[in-house]
């Protein structure tokens, strides 16, 4: 816990140093000039804040870094657009997090699952893309529509489609049964 207040302390410096040198104001201006449109950047903040946390290996200090910036590009840009890049930049240091190699949850999950580590840091990462690559889909429909029923269905229909291409085939059930006893 006291780890946790820490982080929320620095957050918070971090905050008013970048209110006070105008990060956010300057990033934006950014934005502008290179002619991005505002409706991608739901998307782009979300792979932003999924690098950050998978090369620091924290999702706290992300949130902490991205949002005051995030949120000054949104009212900067388009200010409808508030919500959806908070989340997205929420939802992408989750999932770098998720990955990292160095996050200390996925060193306790390791260890309490007692397995090597870089093995439960590699068979995770392939569901964590999955999803991620979902979420981007709905960070994309959302920031175009803005309309979170079609960015939601959207996401629906990118579970189903992975859901049917990852289904098991009776053929690959008899294999793996097949595997098993050979196995034993």
């Amino acid at each position: 816990m006291m780890h946790s207040i820490g982080i929320l302390i620095l957050a918070w410096m971090i905050v008013s140093l970048i209110d006070q040198l105008g990060t956010g104001n300057f990033l934006a201006e950014i934005v502008k000039e290179a002619n991005i449109s505002a409706s991608f950047l739901p998307a782009i903040l979300f792979v932003f804040a999924g690098v950050i946390a998978f090369s620091t290996g924290t999702s706290w200090g992300s949130f902490g870094l991205l949002l005051p910036i995030a949120g000054q590009i949104a009212v900067a840009t388009d200010v409808n657009l508030l919500l959806p890049m908070l989340a997205a930049v929420l939802a992408g240091a989750v999932m770098g997090d998720h990955c990292s190699p160095i996050s200390d949850t996925t060193i306790l999950s390791s260890t309490g699952a007692n397995c090597h580590h870089m093995d439960h840091v590699t068979t995770q990462i392939p569901y964590a893309l999955t999803a991620a690559a979902i979420s981007l889909l709905g960070y994309i429909v959302l920031g175009l529509t803005n309309s979170t029923w079609l960015s939601l269905c959207m996401v629906v229909v990118g579970l189903i489609i992975v859901y049917i291409l990852l289904k098991p085939t009776p053929q690959s059930m008899v294999r793996n049964e097949q595997q098993d006893s050979i196995a034993k």
